[in-house]
């Protein structure tokens, strides 16, 4: 008997868990929980894939706050079970965070290289002017964040001499230099794309770059939305968002395949050929480029 790939068992597992939670069902008229009632392409694929994953018929559909707090951590359980296997990809001490339920705050002040925000709330806090010049536009609220621990000098010196007390004093990989982890991904999560969600998490990615004090992060999306027209509209254009991925590809593919949408089809695979468009199953992968 053949061994599953880790990757294709955490993906199994991802589907699972949004089956068994009702984040992915199908109602008594046929309607899965991330298609558009008022779009019949979006109908048809949503339940196709809906099918494929193994959600049953008859299930009620959750309110959008609750579906989406469940799907950032289905999502967030997937990177985590993934992670720890790819050390010899990507070396590190990584920790999966879902941060989307604690929107009080700046999250991302906690970490490297956003800590630097931290005061900045504070000083604007304090200052009507600040506040009326800067606003909230500096606060981004991230869904799911992947950091990497600072290294003790033990373990850089482990194979060779590499630093000691005289220079590489700044870095923040050093956890002689500073003791908080640093931001190596940021997972915008959205179950489906409707009405501005799109352009939320360009703005969100925009904020992430301006405001760093050091590398930028992975910036990148998992959304469940069924229609290629919305997923082209927020994976199209580079500059902010590094790659959107879909929480069910290849059925996509195929439930596009077996509609007669030649525009649908044809801007599903614009975005696959175009590498803007990928599998949830690539995202642990490429998180350790």
């Amino acid at each position: 008997m053949n061994q599953r790939a880790l990757l294709s068992q955490a993906r199994a597992d991802f589907h699972q868990e949004l089956v068994l939670n009702r984040t992915l069902v199908v109602d008594e008229k046929g309607v899965a929980s991330n298609a558009d009632s008022g779009q019949r392409f979006s109908r048809e694929a949503a339940l196709r894939i809906a099918q494929s994953l193994g959600a049953g018929m008859g299930g009620v559909k959750l309110d959008g706050q609750r579906a989406g707090s469940q799907f950032e951590t289905a999502v967030r359980n997937f990177v985590a079970r993934a992670m720890p296997h790819l050390g010899g990809l990507r070396p590190g001490n990584w920790a999966v965070e879902n941060v989307g339920g604690s929107r009080s705050g700046y999250q991302l002040a906690q970490f490297e290289p956003y800590r630097h925000l931290d005061e900045l709330a504070r000083q604007i806090k304090a200052s009507p002017i600040l506040a009326s010049v800067l606003g909230n536009s500096y606060d981004v609220s991230p869904d799911v964040i992947v950091v990497r621990l600072p290294v003790p000098d033990s373990a850089i010196n482990a194979d060779h001499l590499i630093v000691d007390d005289e220079h590489g004093r700044y870095s923040p990989i050093r956890q002689a230099n500073q003791s908080h982890a640093i931001v190596h991904a940021v997972i915008s999560c959205k179950w489906t794309l409707r009405s501005d969600r799109a352009q939320n998490a360009r703005t969100e990615a925009l904020g992430l770059i301006r405001n760093r004090k050091g590398r930028a992060p992975h910036i990148v999306v998992v959304t469940g939305e069924p229609s290629p027209s919305r997923l082209a509209s927020l994976a199209l254009g580079t500059g902010d968002l590094d790659t959107v991925y879909h929480f069910a590809l290849p059925e996509l593919v195929e439930a596009t395949k077996l509609s007669d949408n030649d525009e649908a089809q044809q801007t599903l695979q614009t975005l696959i050929t175009g590498k803007r468009l990928r599998d949830i199953a690539d995202l642990p992968l490429d998180l350790t480029i």
